[in-house]
């Protein structure tokens, strides 16, 4: 019987023998980057969502914590009903399976998005970071993030290597950048596919247990060159510009637009690094094939960035004339 089955098992154990449910149907309905899987349930009582998480592989009580800081600060995240912290089992409410994505359809776009700029923009004004207890988006964090780009992409996945010097100089620009912006609490994951459309159009935020205090562009950036679909260079300028406005006149920021933008494109190189790496990695160790095909997009977005900045010239050359090459 294979390790899955046993889990499979002991939470239809604990589902039915410990919580009392009847459990009149039950299913897969995702599984995501990590070791997490999700099951719905269908009950008399009604329709949930069952969180498998391995003890020993994923910390519930992140998630709780976290959930419990965004219902504070009127984001809407599944709400929890029961939990099992010992054999890393949650119930809870079924935010349904029409994520941001699939639901775009060309005429909703600018509605749709608003919404989740709306809902960003409550948890970077309504979370308290004094008392949030959240980690630091830190040097080390992102030093070992960008290291997710150079070993399972480059490395393992290309057989490339980077000029040492010239990564550095890369790693030290990224890191700066995302260190000397303002702090905020960051999803760390906001994009079309953690984003779940709602009856009357409501946001569901999902996939948020890795929560950090961190740059203030991060999530939004996130969201608006998202490595699962893409916006054209004038619209995304378009959501970006409107959103700075946001935080200006909230006080959130102190800093001509010009500069908003050079952390929001630098913030964004970090994270699309990170994503390749980390797509590469769900390939070669954990048999998930299908994220290769999100790492065109995600490369695009790197080298048009590098492009567009001077000091950047010779990664941008480097990923065109070894890089491209090969993948």
């Amino acid at each position: 019987m294979m390790i899955e089955d046993l889990r499979t098992i002991a939470m239809l154990d604990w589902l039915e023998n410990d919580l009392l449910l009847i459990i009149k149907h039950w299913e897969l309905a995702s599984s995501d980057a990590s070791f997490r899987r999700y099951f719905r349930i269908k009950t008399p009582e009604g329709q949930f969502i069952v969180m498998d998480a391995p003890p020993e592989k994923e910390k519930l009580e992140s998630f709780i914590h976290v959930a419990n800081l965004m219902t504070n600060a009127q984001l809407h995240v599944p709400a929890i009903f029961q939990q099992n912290i010992g054999d890393g089992f949650l119930l809870l409410e079924d935010l349904g399976s029409q994520c941001f994505l699939d639901h775009l359809d060309g005429h909703n776009t600018e509605s749709l998005y608003q919404t989740a700029l709306d809902s960003l923009f409550n948890l970077q004004t309504k979370t308290n970071l004094l008392n949030s207890n959240l980690p630091s988006y830190d040097d080390a964090l992102l030093q070992r993030e960008l290291g997710i780009f150079e070993e399972w992409f480059l490395e393992q996945h290309l057989d490339v290597e980077i000029p040492a010097p010239l990564w550095q100089s890369v790693r030290t620009l990224l890191i700066s950048s995302a260190l000397e912006q303002p702090i905020t609490c960051v999803h760390r994951d906001y994009h079309s596919r953690n984003l779940m459309v709602l009856d009357n159009n409501e946001l569901g935020v999902i996939d948020f247990q890795d929560a950090v205090l961190g740059a203030i562009t991060y999530d939004l950036v996130s969201l608006l060159r998202d490595c699962y679909v893409d916006w054209s260079a004038s619209q995304v300028e378009h959501w970006m510009s409107g959103y700075y406005q946001r935080l200006l006149q909230a006080k959130l920021i102190n800093c001509e637009l010009k500069q908003f933008k050079r952390w929001f494109d630098f913030m964004g190189m970090q994270r699309h690094l990170k994503a390749i790496g980390i797509f590469s990695r769900l390939n070669l160790r954990d048999n998930k094939p299908n994220y290769l095909n999100d790492i065109p997009r995600t490369l695009n977005y790197v080298i048009t960035q590098a492009d567009a900045y001077p000091e950047l010239a010779e990664f941008s050359a480097f990923l065109r004339e070894s890089v491209l090459p090969v993948l």
